[in-house]
């Protein structure tokens, strides 16, 4: 059985940070890409960022300049590294991996987090 466990979430101020993790167990053969998602009360689920492998990132746009997403392969875990926090980020965040669990590729699947609370309030 794959878990995502996501942690770091919180309340904070606006212009504040938060460092969100994302780690993985169980029987994982190999991690493709691991990203953030987000969903806010009443909103559709949106991407937040990727990164692949071999550390290739992707951002939406209202990230750009003040998120950062890492991962350690080893660990199998990603981050979320959120600065200059706006009202607007507030939103549940869910980790997701793609990812095979043994070498045949019918084993290759997308799994989920159970999502972290973020939310930016004065």
């Amino acid at each position: 059985q794959v878990q995502l466990v996501e942690s770091g979430g919180g309340l904070v101020q606006p212009g504040g940070s938060l460092r969100l993790s994302c780690a993985a167990s169980g029987i994982i053969f190999s991690i493709n890409a691991m990203g953030w998602y987000r969903q806010a009360p009443g909103k559709q689920r949106e991407l937040v960022a990727t990164i692949t492998s071999g550390g290739s990132t992707n951002y939406a746009d209202s990230v750009k300049g003040r998120f950062t997403i890492s991962r350690d392969n080893a660990k199998k875990t990603v981050y979320l590294q959120m600065n200059s926090l706006k009202p607007e980020d507030t939103a549940v965040y869910y980790c997701n991996a793609d990812l095979s669990r043994n070498w045949k590729s019918t084993s290759r699947g997308d799994y989920w987090g159970q999502g972290t609370q973020v939310t930016v309030s004065s």
